[in-house]
């Protein structure tokens, strides 16, 4: 019998994110210089550090460049980001192998047809509420959020509460 979602959420000690649509809305706010600027969901930033902070791997894998999303990151404690990727698979591979992390213990969130073959290599395939029909089909968890509405903090926070982590993380000091 297969596991369960909750079940493998035991095992996972890595988190990966795709960033458009995932940890942001799919928007992009174009400014007459043509920079394109992007919302991110202020509970999915605190997950994430709560997850570093915690001892989890956090990396990002995402086709999109944009330095601002890099500098908002980095100021969460991620340092594994992956920005401007033309191969997901060929990244996600490079990255698991660097850090010796077995692809069954990776949660990977992703919401359209690009994170597709890099999703069907890993233990806890996720995607937001509103992720791509195609995506929709291999998750093993749909979470209810949309993208960059809280999606990212859903699947953290179901590991980290599975694990008995959530609620050790925090004493007070964060905000």
């Amino acid at each position: 019998m297969a596991k369960s979602y909750k079940e493998i959420m035991n095992d996972i000690t890595t988190f990966v994110f795709d960033v458009d649509g995932v940890l942001t809305d799919s928007s992009v706010f174009v400014t007459n210089e043509g920079e394109m600027l992007r919302t991110m969901n202020i509970r999915d930033g605190y997950a994430m550090k709560a997850a570093v902070e915690s001892g989890y791997n956090v990396c990002i894998i995402s086709g999109g460049s944009n330095e601002g999303v890099r500098i908002r990151l980095r100021n969460l404690g991620i340092s594994e980001i992956h920005l401007a990727t033309p191969d997901k698979v060929q990244t996600f591979q490079e990255y698991t192998e660097k850090h010796g992390i077995k692809p069954e213990e990776v949660l990977y969130m992703g919401d359209d047809i690009p994170d597709f073959h890099v999703m069907k290599l890993v233990g806890l395939p996720t995607c937001p509420q509103d992720a791509s029909p195609e995506i929709k089909n291999i998750c093993r968890y749909i979470s209810h959020v949309k993208g960059g509405k809280g999606a990212a903090r859903d699947v953290i926070e179901q590991v980290m509460k599975v694990q008995g982590k959530w609620m050790e993380h925090f004493s007070g000091k964060h905000d």
